[in-house]
């Protein structure tokens, strides 16, 4: 990892859950040694990347060129600044909004598909600065979450002590049975929501309001599409073929994958067109998954995050990796921890192990009430062991 960005991460080892009384219960990301997650800032990453790009030969930076027009037939790419590129392909890496995938889908594409499905719900973020003596002001080594039920926020750390937070609520008033970013839209309508709702956080926030009203209202989506590519003439890639909602924290994740494994096709072939209609069918099916997991991981984090029965089967859950950890690996995990099990993999065990959860959980209050012989004998029947060698 490029030094800057070791001196910016912040390793997460769970999930803190903030009841609205104020007190906190840690539930680990994992059972097993090592395994945690890493706050790292944006600004850091594009550092990290662009300075790792420009050791590579051939590479030259072009900034404020940003695309605005893609021409499907002959391949050629036109720039907001008038100047028109016509070259041998394009890999369009220009996000959610992406201009060279609204050229497909309105010109020149036949039969390309397009979903995309927003959340009710759109996000603001908010802002915990550093202590006095530049420490945390709260748990350092965790993802803090106030789960509501119909809304959250979340809080993230950076490295200089301070963290990033998101509030998570429904855009109107009509589409919740909760609160509403419309209803809140003065000073003393913010304050009473929050210090009703995240009584221990108010007082960490002392720019709370102006950074409420400064700060702007973003929405939330998940975008599929098919075909991904303009015959060889231009590959969509990341955000722009496959935009996810950020709730598994893994839209960049999945976006280097698409890299690793175009590169690994380009190894073998000169073939634009055959290796990206190969490289999307490969491909899709993990997009796909993780689109699906994000929006179940925001239900579970907003809604079920407090119940002690999710409780149970979350400690449950890292006992059984404990005792069988070449067959139950939490789903979680999978994703986070295993980059040797694809996302398609981890969708479809993880409903399997969800169902042997609910059933060793079953009008069962503690661990020790849990029958593991049961266990044994459901895991051994329905989950196969992980093979070390699957490729994601």
């Amino acid at each position: 990892m490029d030094e800057y960005m070791l001196q910016e991460a912040v390793p997460m080892n769970g999930r803190m859950v903030h009841s609205p009384d104020g007190h906190t219960k840690l539930l680990p990301y994992s059972g097993r040694k090592g395994e945690y997650i890493n706050s790292i800032s944006r600004g850091g990453l594009n550092i990290a990347l662009m300075n790792e790009a420009e050791r590579q030969p051939g590479v030259t930076f072009h900034f404020q060129k940003k695309c605005a027009g893609f021409d499907g037939k002959s391949g050629a790419v036109r720039f907001g600044d008038g100047d028109v590129v016509t070259p041998d392909t394009t890999i369009a890496t220009d996000g959610a909004g992406s201009i060279v995938r609204d050229a497909m889908l309105h010109v020149g594409i036949e039969r390309f598909n397009f979903s995309q499905q927003w959340l009710e719900h759109g996000y603001k973020e908010l802002h915990i600065p550093p202590a006095e003596n530049s420490g945390f002001r709260l748990e350092k080594n965790a993802l803090h979450i106030w789960p509501r039920h119909q809304f959250m926020m979340i809080a993230l750390p950076n490295w200089d002590g301070s963290f990033t937070c998101t509030l998570f609520l429904a855009h109107r008033s009509a589409e919740a049975s909760d609160a509403a970013f419309d209803e809140l839209t003065n000073e003393t309508a913010v304050r009473d929501f929050f210090e009703r709702e995240f009584p221990d956080a108010v007082p960490l926030m002392p720019t709370l309001v102006d950074d409420f009203f400064h700060n702007p209202t973003g929405n939330l989506g998940t975008i599929k599409c098919f075909p991904w590519n303009a015959g060889g003439k231009a590959l969509l890639l990341g955000d722009s073929a496959h935009a996810v909602v950020p709730f598994y924290g893994q839209g960049m994740n999945c976006a280097f994958e698409d890299c690793r494994e175009l590169l690994a096709m380009l190894d073998t072939t000169t073939d634009w067109a055959s290796t990206f209609r190969r490289f999307e069918a490969q491909r899709r099916p993990h997009t796909d998954a993780i689109a699906d997991m994000a929006i179940e991981n925001y239900l579970e984090m907003r809604d079920t995050v407090r119940d002690p029965q999710f409780h149970l089967q979350k400690t449950l859950s890292l006992e059984l990796e404990r005792r069988f950890p070449q067959r139950f690996v939490p789903r979680y995990s999978m994703v986070m921890f295993h980059d040797e099990i694809p996302y398609a993999v981890a969708l479809e065990r993880g409903r399997i192990q969800n169902k042997i959860l609910q059933q060793l959980t079953r009008n069962v209050s503690t661990l020790g009430a849990v029958d593991f012989q049961a266990a044994q004998r459901m895991i051994e029947e329905r989950l196969t062991p992980i093979s070390p060698q699957a490729p994601k």
